[in-house]
């Protein structure tokens, strides 16, 4: 689901973080599957719409099931999703008795939008440690090099000299703000989809409601009022703070990079790139890749958007594009961090310490 993995041969490494594209795999869609199918048994029982002897018996068959992946990779052409092979093989795997109680009052895209909502869930446990990372390697950065002075530069031209703490500043402050954001933005994101096959939950009238409730408290799941199957705006949001991040990434790396200039000479690392015709070189590579990462998200974001215009009460063309789009920039930005700390660790020295 990366276009940015295409290459990862040659060029992974670059823009690639292993842990956060391992958040969207196939593994991780199936368990994510899985889990919704179990919960939904659940609750449907807790509801009162079947028995619990019943439901009990369809959560030991769901345990059970492991589905056939090829097979379900050969029909996801012609039915545009991975579901609806998923819940046959699922219902053909259960015993008869049990059928009432799995996928009733489901569609496809509760099953997929939950699991979206499962995987950000744990790539924001994860961005918030990767940021307080980050802000803590550049604590450190301003605890050793903050006294020291360099030329304050205006539109690229000298101005006045500040302190390496002044340029530290405008680095750390964007990213603290950034956690306040993403506390806020969790539950939007982290939400449950269950609205049926048209988002109003009338299958299960009267007992929708009480459903979600249960199936969002298993699933330690926000809860909204209704479906959110074609209101996509929360997701943008998301993808927005995404750039936001990478933005204020792409700050640092392009400020590095021009500090790193021979001539300048303001930052030293350990460390940097080579050149294949020119061995003097020592290029400030993760700086750049900062810049790069930024771009790319800044680029991605106008997708999301083209992504909210959903036809009546659900898009094929709109939703398949998040799919596209949404975990490239969730990796995007969780690389980026990566480096971001990396490059911060590699300083050497910054500015000249004046007496």
């Amino acid at each position: 689901m990366n276009p940015m993995t295409h290459a990862a041969h040659l060029f992974g490494p670059l823009f690639s973080d292993p842990e956060s594209e391992a958040l969207w795999g196939t593994a991780r869609f199936v368990d994510g599957f899985i889990q919704f199918e179990r919960a939904l048994a659940e609750a449907l029982a807790e509801a009162g719409v079947v028995d619990h002897t019943l439901a009990a018996e369809a959560v030991e068959d769901i345990k059970s099931f492991k589905p056939d992946l090829t097979k379900t990779a050969e029909s996801v052409v012609q039915d545009g999703l991975p579901v609806p092979d998923f819940v046959r093989q699922l219902k053909a795997h259960a015993r008869p008795f049990a059928l009432p109680a799995i996928h009733t009052g489901a569609t496809s895209q509760d099953l997929i939008d939950t699991t979206v909502s499962l995987i950000l869930r744990d790539a924001n446990a994860q961005f918030e440690v990767q940021i307080a990372k980050v802000l803590s390697a550049l604590d450190a950065l301003n605890d050793t090099w903050g006294n020291a002075t360099i030329m304050g530069r205006t539109r690229m031209q000298a101005a006045l000299p500040i302190s390496v703490s002044d340029r530290i500043a405008t680095w750390r402050n964007p990213l603290a703000s950034h956690i306040d954001r993403l506390k806020a933005l969790r539950p939007q994101v982290e939400a449950l989809q269950f609205g049926g096959p048209v988002g109003n939950r009338a299958s299960l009238a009267p007992h929708g409601d009480a459903v979600a409730t249960a199936l969002a408290k298993t699933l330690n799941l926000s809860n909204p009022n209704r479906a959110w199957h074609a209101t996509r705006e929360s997701l943008t949001d998301y993808a927005n703070w995404l750039s936001m991040v990478t933005g204020s990434l792409g700050k640092i790396g392009q400020d590095l990079a021009l500090m790193a200039q021979q001539g300048v000479d303001e930052v030293r690392f350990s460390g940097g790139g080579t050149s294949s015709a020119m061995p003097h070189k020592q290029n400030p590579v993760r700086a750049e890749l900062l810049v790069t990462l930024a771009r790319y998200n800044a680029t991605q974001l106008p997708a999301m958007h083209h992504a909210l215009v959903h036809e009546q009460e659900r898009s094929g063309s709109a939703w398949s594009l998040e799919w596209m789009i949404l975990p490239a920039m969730v990796t995007a930005t969780s690389t980026a961090l990566r480096h971001a700390e990396e490059i911060t660790q590699s300083i050497d020295s910054i500015g000249k310490f004046t007496p």
